[in-house]
């Protein structure tokens, strides 16, 4: 049986790819685990620079969490039933993990969504740092239909993301929006057709992972760090930044390697 997760690497950029799409790519307890492990190795490997988040198939980037596994499970509405089920209760920081709540990875993450985008799949797009979609993406957070509400996130983000307005709308009434309506808000940057939306996301994705990873690191950080701080707080975390940039090695490369009329080497250092 194919994995829940894929789990690809094309030189400095890792994709990953939510592979359920038989249940519209919704986070089973084991999709969730092995996504969030997936997160914690990406953390670690210098060597990757830049991520891609897709869904399997054309209908679906991510349902959210599984209506009949996961959301169960944690209602109480269903007992554990293997070893996934019992990990995925137990380890709070899996959906932090999963959405980047509270999770320190600093590597750009660019999303291409495929189809419908809801819930906890929504939840996950407000945590990547660029995002393209296709015409008949839809985007919803319909949890207070069902009786819960948005925990990974969004009641935080969402609003910081887009207007106040569409925000509550979304999260109060749980109607859709569509790609243009999302376009015009600013939660994407990008509508693409369906068969260039990979080779999209990945032209992105390089041209990340083509520059000075401290440099790339830093400004996502200090723009995460400053979001609600005053300017004066912000200013102090962008000289920090800076500081911690141009001290190094590549930080010389960069200029160098321009004068030079030659590409840049950049290290990480």
């Amino acid at each position: 049986m194919s994995s829940p997760l894929l789990f690809d690497r094309d030189g400095a950029v890792a994709i990953l790819t939510l592979n359920r799409p038989q249940a519209r790519n919704a986070l089973s307890p084991e999709l969730a685990c092995r996504l969030a492990d997936a997160m914690d190795e990406i953390a670690a490997d210098d060597a990757i620079r830049a991520v891609v988040l897709t869904g399997a198939g054309d209908k679906a980037f991510c349902a959210g969490g599984d209506l009949a596994l996961s959301l169960p499970l944690l209602s109480g509405a269903r007992q554990p039933q293997d070893d996934w089920d019992r990990r995925f209760l137990a380890d709070d920081g899996i959906n932090a993990r999963i959405a980047q709540r509270g999770f320190d990875l600093v590597k750009p993450v660019i999303a291409a969504v495929n189809g419908a985008c809801m819930a906890g799949g929504m939840e996950t797009l407000l945590g990547t740092d660029i995002r393209i979609a296709v015409p008949h993406a839809t985007f919803a957070l319909p949890e207070a239909v069902r009786g819960v509400i948005p925990f990974a996130g969004a009641l935080v983000r969402l609003p910081r993301q887009i207007p106040y307005a569409l925000a509550m709308e979304m999260m109060l009434t749980g109607a859709a929006i569509d790609a243009d309506t999302a376009l015009n808000a600013g939660l994407i940057g990008r509508i693409v057709a369906p068969e260039a939306l990979m080779d999209a996301a990945m032209e992105i994705a390089r041209k990340v992972a083509a520059n000075a990873p401290v440099a790339v690191q830093q400004i996502k950080r200090t723009v995460i760090a400053a979001s609600g701080v005053t300017l004066a707080e912000g200013y102090v975390m962008e000289d920090r930044a800076k500081r911690v940039v141009m001290a190094t090695e590549d930080a010389r490369e960069g200029p160098r390697a321009f004068m030079e009329k030659r590409p840049a080497v950049y290290r990480g250092r």
